[in-house]
């Protein structure tokens, strides 16, 4: 197994007539900060992506090959519930935190709390991400709705939905692999190849019906020989350039992706960072890259 090197990753998405991550505490809004108008995204609901996309994989969870510890049934709103479910998982590997370890990966991935008999072990995760954010204001919609259902034979009823949406969101996540946290999970490369594949397959297979019109753009990776070393919040480098006004934005045709000024960052390091583009949406254009 080769050695985990400190990388960074910026990943880019965006939504349609959706709502990307609700507030349970405030009616399900989509998230949106009242100060700068940007829609945000918690990495709660990104890791969920993964973990969801990786525990349907094929070749997993079958005959003990790989495992997510943190379930569906584990929600941010519902710790309590989380809790519960998280006590199973652990009995399932007898309480031990070395079995959990080598058999799931959002663990190794993302860390957690493992509940054990008489106490409990925390493993901080090596993938660490920060709130996404929209890169332009967003605008709110309210839009009502009707929906039938058989109540008894030859009868229907019919019922009315309320809900908040966002016509789009382009939205930017930034985060980072700790190559020493990466020690104590024993993460390996091959699971960072399917973070990776979890990421771009995940959010394109978010199917239900207010996660519908999720579509990855870009996919990209810096990873630094330089042990502890790495640029930092490179969501902050990108910017979107738009003969519309953020608010008018619908498509990921409607504006163009200026990247010059994190080429100019990565150009002026002394040693240069090895950079992957994982995937790339040719419908994202892309400037100065």
């Amino acid at each position: 197994m080769s050695e985990i090197k400190r990388t960074e990753i910026l990943f880019l998405y965006d939504v349609q007539n959706g709502n990307p991550n609700g507030d349970p505490s405030d009616e399900n809004k989509p998230r949106i900060d009242e100060e700068t108008g940007q829609n945000i995204v918690t990495d709660v609901r990104l890791k969920r992506t993964v973990r969801d996309y990786l525990f349907n994989y094929e070749g997993y969870n079958k005959d003990g090959v790989e495992d997510i510890f943190v379930r569906q049934t584990f929600v941010d709103d519902d710790p309590e519930k989380g809790l519960k479910d998280g006590i199973s998982r652990a009995k399932t590997y007898k309480n031990d935190a070395t079995k959990v370890l080598e058999a799931c990966i959002d663990v190794r991935l993302f860390g957690g709390v493992i509940p054990l008999d008489k106490s409990s072990i925390t493993f901080t995760g090596p993938v660490q991400f920060k709130m996404g954010r929209s890169l332009h204001k967003v605008q709110l919609q309210y839009i009502k709705g009707t929906g039938a259902f058989a109540s008894k034979a030859g009868q229907k009823q019919q019922t009315f939905r309320e809900e908040y949406i966002l016509p789009y969101s382009f939205i930017a996540f930034y985060g980072i692999i700790n190559e020493n946290a990466a020690k104590h999970t024993k993460l390996k490369n091959e699971d960072i190849k399917m973070l990776k594949q979890g990421l771009w397959n995940g959010t394109k297979q978010l199917i239900t019906r207010s996660k519908m019109e999720h579509n990855p753009r870009l996919l990209l990776t810096l990873t630094h020989d330089s042990p502890n070393f790495f640029i930092g919040e490179l969501d902050k480098y990108i910017k979107l350039k738009s003969e519309k006004r953020d608010e008018e934005l619908r498509n990921v045709t409607d504006f163009s992706l200026d990247m010059g000024s994190l080429r100019a960052r990565i150009d002026s390091l002394e040693q240069k960072p090895q950079v992957e583009i994982y995937n790339h949406d040719p419908l994202l254009v892309l400037e100065a890259w």
